[in-house]
């Protein structure tokens, strides 16, 4: 894999990785700051609020003023923000300094999507895309492994402390790697930033594809939210036993994100996208009949559908990433922006309306399958617009994509 790449991959996994690192270390943090598991469970939630905001903001700035410039912006704040976390007096300072921190780290997210954009066309993109899946896939693995180990010789402050240098690395890589793209507009104006939006937002294909990435994400985050309470308290899993399956589910996402790019190659990224779509279904059908049967399925059964289930999303979201932004090159920072706001603020909400129910595979396969549904149901919609605007429905190519008006 290219250096670029890497450097590309390694910021969009700024979600994962501000938000993994520290899991770990949160019994500690609660009790080190004296509050309640639900208040330092706030310094999740701001951070992804800011990821999701973050991401929504810095996409139109780097329609206008270049890629480089706001990227680099983004990762120094996330540096000293990530270092001020580290010696943050109390709960409600750590919990706004979270957000600042995810506002900064969604800069690298978004801007990494529209580089992408700007350097290759549509089906070289969902290769890429793919591609970092492989990058962003790991973080998960390893950020909690990792957090674990490093809570044996430091605190959760040192974690922080570890996140900021990460952000400094990541700094001077991209002020090595990464070159300016987009050149930047000479006229600076707020209407022309919702102009952009408006362009957009007018574009059904765009929002199509922005449905079904936000809906794969919804699935993605419900497991998430739910797995550790349903594998270790409904079926008796340990930490460390739960550590591996979602270690193992994980790499599973990194596989399947290399599958993918070889199957854009071959089949073209619309049919990807309706694979993934179907597989994601099939699993969490087969997962939510396992929970409600009388008799119990074998554990080792679910946990190979689930695997299943969860290694789908690479083959979404990264495809419907790239083909919502296939007309929109003269404002992919825009666009992004949007799948970003729209993946992030999703999915921070699917998890916790699921658990109101109650934290059970019956409840979690349930989520999952409103959202693969829905994820379908929007690809249908997004193909069959396609098609009604008179271009050829082939869905091995992105010729159905053309840029003839839509009735």
């Amino acid at each position: 894999m290219q250096p670029v790449l890497l450097v590309l991959g390694a910021l969009s996994a700024f979600g994962p990785l501000s938000m993994d690192l520290y899991l770990p270390a949160l019994p500690g943090l609660a009790a080190d700051l004296g509050v309640s598991s639900s208040t330092a469970q706030l310094t999740m939630t701001s951070c992804m609020v800011g990821l999701a905001v973050g991401q929504f903001i810095t996409g139109p700035l780097s329609d206008r003023f270049g890629r480089r410039r706001p990227l680099l912006i983004g990762v120094l704040v996330y540096a000293i923000a990530s270092l001020l976390c580290a010696i943050s007096p109390g709960a409600g300072v750590l919990i706004g300094l979270r957000l600042v921190q995810g506002l900064a780290g969604g800069a690298g997210i978004v801007i990494a999507r529209a580089v992408v954009r700007d350097l290759y066309d549509t089906d070289a993109a969902a290769r890429v895309f793919s591609m970092l899946m492989i990058v962003t896939g790991a973080a998960p693995v390893l950020a909690p492994v990792i957090g674990g180990q490093l809570l044996h010789v430091t605190s959760w402050r040192g974690l922080f402390v570890v996140l900021s240098l990460i952000g400094c690395v990541l700094l001077v890589a991209s002020a090595i790697t990464i070159h300016e793209t987009r050149r930047a507009r000479p006229v600076i104006a707020a209407h022309s930033a919702i102009g952009d939006l408006r362009a957009v937002m007018q574009d059904p294909r765009f929002v199509g594809f922005m449905l079904v990435q936000a809906f794969a994400s919804g699935m993605l985050f419900a497991y998430i939210t739910m797995s550790a309470f349903v594998l270790q308290d409904q079926f008796g899993f340990s930490s460390q036993s739960f550590s591996f399956v979602f270690a193992i589910n994980s790499v599973g996402l990194v596989a399947a994100g290399r599958f993918s790019a070889g199957l854009v190659g071959r089949v073209g990224p619309v049919r990807t996208l309706v694979i993934g779509a179907t597989v994601g279904l099939a699993g969490a059908v087969m997962l939510l009949v396992g929970a409600a049967l009388a008799v119990p399925v074998p554990v080792p059964v679910l946990l190979v559908v689930l695997f299943v289930t969860i290694s789908s999303v690479s083959l979404t979201m990264p495809t419907a990433t790239a083909l919502g932004m296939h007309h929109h090159g003269d404002r992919a920072g825009t666009a992004s922006g949007v799948l970003g706001l729209a993946q992030f603020g999703f999915g921070s909400v699917v998890g916790p309306l699921a658990s109101v129910m109650a934290t059970s595979m019956l409840s979690m396969s349930l989520a999952m399958v409103v959202t693969t549904a829905a994820t379908c149901v929007a690809l249908g919609m997004t193909i069959r617009i396609t098609s009604r605007a008179g271009t050829s429905p082939k869905l091995g190519t992105t010729e159905e994509f053309s840029d003839s008006p839509l009735p």
